[in-house]
């Protein structure tokens, strides 16, 4: 068992795998600002994709998706506003999408939920 930033970073790194074999290029990870942190930004065509990943040890307590609640998801939603201002990006669609990890190794279970939720403030 690590540490929870090391669980984190194992759960983000298999958000990485599965978003490169679904054609996404990532350009940045664990990306902060005053609003908060992004997990995965990524780009697949013309659409630009912030990810948040949730993990859990089990599904026992059930999905880790469903834990991104509605304030974690304006925290997310003003930090991608930073990150495309700050990095001069515009002209592309913009999606927010999750990745649920549940279990470790070559045993998790992975999920892209592509628009998980939307940037309606």
């Amino acid at each position: 068992m690590g540490t929870r930033r090391e669980t984190g970073d194992e759960a983000e790194a298999e958000g990485v795998r599965l978003l490169e074999s679904q054609g996404f290029r990532v350009i940045a990870r664990n990306w902060t600002c005053r609003y908060g942190e992004l997990d995965i930004v990524a780009v697949r065509e013309e659409v630009v994709c912030f990810v948040e990943v949730r993990m859990r040890s089990s599904a026992v307590w059930g999905d880790p998706a469903h834990t991104v609640s509605f304030a974690k998801q304006r925290r997310v939603v003003k930090a991608a506003l930073h990150y495309l201002f700050q990095n001069g990006i515009d002209g592309r669609m913009v999606r927010f999408d999750v990745i649920s990890v549940v279990g470790r190794g070559e045993h998790a279970q992975v999920e892209h939920i592509p628009a998980a939720f939307d940037a309606g403030m």
